[in-house]
């Protein structure tokens, strides 16, 4: 498959937080989860592949092209290509739909009148309503409605399900898996709702204190790792150097190991279970391997 997004390098430093030599490869049809902690650096990322925060250093290669100067905004041609929803939307609340719409549209030559009319009713957003009538989850389906509108091959989105109740949260769920059914493309989706990206993710990225810390196969991942529940007391020298975030009670233990074979032959009665995208984040990010 081909690159979709490639990133060599990035870093950018600014008063009390340092994005390090950020280097990633994401291909052609897959969903990629951006994870991590709040402050991780997930929306600098974002802003910095965009161009709309100058990194220091690095490269972003865009669809195989060639890329710009450090710092700078992605080509117009690559801008028609991507649809982009970022956290607080950037739209003017005394606008209506219609309005922020035109000014949209003017935009990108490629953009799609009847594909916009069908997101609205999907979404049940008339053209007259001012943006600050809007929900959360509406400006949040309405900022997708543009996104998509403009035929766009990779979507990135920082936090787009984050305050939402789990209606909306589903059907933007539902929205990104119907994107995806055309090939070649692709979606970049920030988030600290994990469970989101158990659902619909291929790939993982996480960050924490403004450096990657892993890019996997989500399914891989999951696979390799095991959820650990057993009786405190079968804790010993032997048993603890497999476990990973031990979190004890007076009613059992609840550990990570990626060695679940290994800890079988040594407590027999453990229970072991498939983790979530959430159970593998904290392990890392408590200083697990």
């Amino acid at each position: 498959m081909e690159p979709i997004l490639e990133v060599c390098g990035l870093s950018k430093t600014y008063p009390g937080f340092s994005l390090k030599d950020i280097s990633f490869s994401l291909p052609e049809g897959c969903i990629t989860g951006l994870i991590g902690r709040n402050g991780a650096g997930k929306t600098t990322v974002l802003r910095a592949i965009l161009g709309l925060m100058p990194a220091d250093s690095g490269t972003v290669h865009f669809f195989n092209t060639e890329s710009p100067e450090t710092g700078a905004r992605p080509g117009r041609a690559v801008r028609e290509r991507l649809g982009i929803v970022l956290d607080g939307g950037g739209f003017y609340g005394d606008f209506s739909l219609e309005e922020m719409k035109n000014l949209t549209a003017a935009a990108y030559p490629s953009w799609d009148e009847d594909e916009y009319r069908r997101y609205l009713d999907r979404f049940s957003l008339r053209s007259r309503q001012k943006i600050r009538t809007l929900s959360k989850g509406m400006q949040m389906q309405y900022a997708l409605a543009l996104a998509l509108s403009h035929h766009a091959e990779f979507l990135i989105l920082d936090e787009p399900t984050s305050g939402l109740d789990p209606l909306i949260r589903a059907g933007i769920l539902e929205l990104l898996k119907e994107f995806m059914e055309n090939g070649g493309r692709g979606v970049l989706f920030s988030t600290h709702i994990t469970s989101d990206l158990d659902k619909i993710a291929d790939l993982l990225i996480l960050m924490d204190g403004g450096r990657l810390v892993f890019q996997e196969e989500k399914d891989l991942l999951l696979d390799r790792f095991r959820v650990v529940k057993g009786d405190p007391r079968d804790l010993n020298p032997a048993v603890e150097p497999l476990l990973g975030g031990i979190t004890q009670t007076a009613f059992g233990f609840t550990a990570v190991t990626k060695q679940p074979d290994r800890l079988r032959a040594l407590l027999p009665d453990c229970l072991l279970e498939r983790p979530s995208i959430e159970d593998i984040m904290l392990h890392y990010l408590k200083g697990g391997k």
